[in-house]
């Protein structure tokens, strides 16, 4: 019956919540320096349909990146490559 801490923490599961993995940014694995605002394609994978840019925890970008994707998304917008807001 008496039964060391460790024994018995052993035999609580782990919580999911906390068990999580940190997610790498796209950009650092890809190697990826400077974000482009020409490049369309990967902009329009930050933005929401009605073109909102899309929060850093939700995409795991890291902090640097994300300032230059806000930043290049934000040129894109001005040159007219995205659209500031999806009409519906």
């Amino acid at each position: 019956m008496n039964q060391n801490y460790s024994d018995k923490r052993s035999m609580i599961p782990e919580n999911p919540i906390f068990g999580k993995k940190k997610r790498a940014c796209p950009f650092t694995a890809a190697g990826i320096r400077h974000i482009d605002y020409k490049n369309v394609q990967v902009l329009s994978q930050f933005i929401t349909e009605r073109g909102k840019i899309i929060p850093r925890r939700i995409t795991g970008v890291s902090f640097y990146h994300q300032k230059m994707l806000a930043k290049a998304i934000k040129r894109a917008r001005h040159m007219a490559l995205l659209p500031f807001v999806s009409g519906n």
